[in-house]
């Protein structure tokens, strides 16, 4: 059995008698998909989903550079559950070219890029430190025998040898990743750091192996899933505190973060739109039994701002709630759970600036006529109503001041804390 992190916990666990209250419409459990009770099963423990660097005319620019060449990149994730042994993901999904790792490593994190001693390791792909990624593809690292407490945070080191141009990434990190100057970097205790961006390059999943019951909850969802917002580097997004709190509660179910700043459930633009992406983001992950989808505030704000192209035609509440219903006829046919969250109050988002049209009335109406939906059709498997949980009681198309990050949209640090502690985790099949 693995061992369980000595992390300290209990702050964030006792703010749930904040006092707020989330309607849940409670979730009938049956078996689980491949719920059987054999040992070394491996799941996902933490991921980022890929996207396509976006054209120059979009409205906020890309933060990284455009290519790197005989530079190392090192990436800090925070896993959720741990395990005895490990294999990382590295995706080329959106390059037009080969990518060419010459070599890439994994250890424990330490600070500001360091690794801890001792702790690094070997990725070999087919038994072969290097591997050329066709593209489109993603590859993944050969086991590696490495054991992980819950909630480690590991790093993880990539030397990329030839002229790679930085089509894949991770736009909202909400991380420090270090960029070498010329040179492999890969096995150094300290990195020195040329450069730095809090998106994610070319890493998108660590699988760990833990024993048979073991499985996954995937957090499929835009940019408050994301943790925009959220303090850099701290880990304080609803699905890291939701982890902490299964680790707890003694559960060793993990948790998948597939969210994406700027995703919509129609169309593409900060990434692929929800119905594309459902099929690698969500239902590729080995023992992933349920998904809570929490998207459509970027569908009704989009529309009439600098976002998107002049003219482009602003969904209608019953073309949101159809994207749904295919997402959740997908994930039925795949054996999946789903649970739907609502979408959580926006007036003034962005006031004063370039993007004050995100918000009007007619938007608003959209939102309620969508969280109505999610509420009282009885087509998920159950509801987490985030709405409830952050909403100002006294002007309930406001997000509260003590949750406001300053924009009227995305939740701050204890925002996101009262929305990962108002999840029943019985609806996630978790006994508290």
């Amino acid at each position: 059995m693995k061992k369980r992190s000595t992390k300290e916990i209990s702050k964030r666990n006792s703010v749930r008698s904040l006092g707020v209250a989330a309607i849940m419409v409670p979730l009938l459990l049956g078996a689980t998909p491949g719920s059987t009770q054999e040992a070394g099963q491996w799941v996902g423990t933490w991921s980022a989903s890929p996207q396509q660097v976006w054209g120059s005319d979009f409205f906020a620019p890309a933060s990284i550079p455009r290519s790197v060449r005989d530079q190392t990149i090192r990436q800090v994730a925070r896993i959720s559950q741990g395990g005895d042994r490990v294999r990382v993901e590295f995706s080329n999904r959106y390059g037009d070219q080969a990518m060419t790792i010459g070599r890439a490593r994994i250890a424990l994190a330490g600070a500001e890029g360091a690794i801890e001693p001792g702790s690094d390791t070997a990725l070999t792909f087919a038994g072969k430190e290097s591997i050329t990624v066709p593209p489109g593809a993603p590859v993944w690292s050969d086991p590696v025998d490495m054991p992980l407490d819950d909630l480690a945070e590991v790093a993880v080191s990539l030397y990329l040898p030839e002229v790679t141009p930085l089509t894949t990434w991770h736009n909202d990190g909400r991380q420090t990743a270090y960029i070498s100057g010329n040179g492999d970097f890969t096995q150094d205790e300290t990195f020195e750091a040329a450069g730095s961006t809090n998106a994610r390059l070319f890493l998108s999943g660590i699988d760990v192996e833990m024993p048979g019951e073991a499985r996954a909850v995937v957090l499929f969802g835009d940019s408050i899933t994301d943790g925009d917002s959220s303090t850099p580097n701290e880990n304080n997004r609803w699905p890291d505190v939701l982890a902490e709190r299964l680790v707890a509660a003694g559960s060793d179910l993990a948790v998948l973060n597939e969210g994406i700043s700027g995703a919509r459930i129609l169309r593409d633009r900060m990434g692929d739109n929800a119905l594309a992406r459902f099929e690698d983001d969500v239902l590729s992950h080995p023992r992933a039994d349920t998904v809570v989808l929490m998207m459509g505030i970027n569908d009704i704000g989009w529309p009439d701002s600098p976002l998107v192209p002049a003219g482009e035609p602003a969904p209608s509440a019953e073309d949101i709630i159809a994207g749904y219903e295919q997402l959740i006829a997908r994930a039925h046919m795949n054996g999946l759970k789903i649970i739907g969250a609502t979408l959580t109050p926006f007036e003034g988002t962005f006031a004063g600036g370039p993007l004050a049209s995100y918000y009007n009335e007619e938007k608003e109406a959209k939102r309620v006529a969508v969280n109505a939906w999610i509420r009282d059709s009885g087509k998920f498997d159950g509801v987490i109503d985030f709405d409830a949980v952050v909403r100002n009681p006294d002007e309930p198309k406001k997000i509260r001041a003590e949750f406001n990050s300053g924009d009227n949209l995305h939740p701050n640090d204890a925002g996101y804390e009262a929305m990962a502690n108002a999840v029943d985790l019985k609806l996630l099949g978790v006994s508290q």
